[in-house]
């Protein structure tokens, strides 16, 4: 089992679509670790350049400056902790499709991406105990964490995943359309320069496709804790 003062990291890597952040949370809370949402973080970022208007095609250096300014955070002191710019929450409002079209050129950004690394990186010397989801953490950001993921699913379970995610919040959406918009953000993903979607080649892969949600983080939860008690 895991020990209260074993320091560990678990990372969960995976495309979008493919619950990452609700398994990620529910398992660090089982654990009793801290949960990082680092996709919340880049589409903090993509929230910033809707907000300041920035087309940060043309002018990434400018984003970057203002996404430092923003000091994108967390207030650990909220389950889950929510995400931040300029002091306030927006852990809801970056779910929404218009930051969702955005979030995967924005995370592309190399300057962005680097400070954003260095950013996670430093919660991870903050919080030991830590559950971190995103698409490069066990690859790039904790390359030597404890436990490594990846998720994954077949493209129309994601699409049916996420059309139901941005309905609930109000959006009228066809799944058809998020489809094309998850294999647009596939290959824009495992395409980019720094920090691709990539399956960390020491990493349990997981398919989600037919799994219930419990299912998974109950299969995640015996692994981490088998593989920790290991150590």
């Amino acid at each position: 089992m895991v020990q209260t003062q074993t320091p560990v990291v678990v990372t969960i890597d995976g495309p979008a679509g493919t619950g990452k952040s609700s398994v990620a949370r529910a398992l660090a809370e089982r654990l009793g670790l801290d949960f990082l949402d680092t996709g919340a973080m880049y589409r903090a970022a993509a929230l910033v350049s809707i907000e300041r208007n920035i087309d940060f095609r043309r002018e990434p250096d400018r984003l970057v400056r203002e996404v430092i300014a923003a000091d994108v955070r967390f207030d650990w002191s909220r389950k889950p902790p929510h995400v931040l710019i300029w002091g306030r929450s927006v852990s809801d409002r970056i779910r929404s499709d218009d930051v969702e079209r955005i979030v995967s050129p924005v995370s592309s950004i190399p300057d962005l991406r680097e400070h954003m690394v260095e950013k996670q990186r430093e919660i991870g010397r903050q919080h030991k105990r830590l559950v971190t989801e995103g698409r490069d953490q066990g690859s790039v950001v904790f390359p030597t964490a404890a436990v490594k993921f990846y998720l994954d699913a077949r493209p129309e379970v994601r699409a049916a995943r996420r059309a139901a995610q941005l309905r609930e919040l109000g959006e009228n959406v066809l799944d058809r359309e998020i489809l094309a918009e998850i294999l647009s953000r596939d290959s824009s993903d495992s395409s980019r320069r720094m920090g691709p979607l990539v399956r960390p080649a020491d990493s349990e892969v997981v398919d989600t496709s037919d799994l219930s949600f419990d299912a998974v983080v109950d299969l995640l939860e015996d692994k981490v804790r088998a593989r920790v008690a290991a150590l």
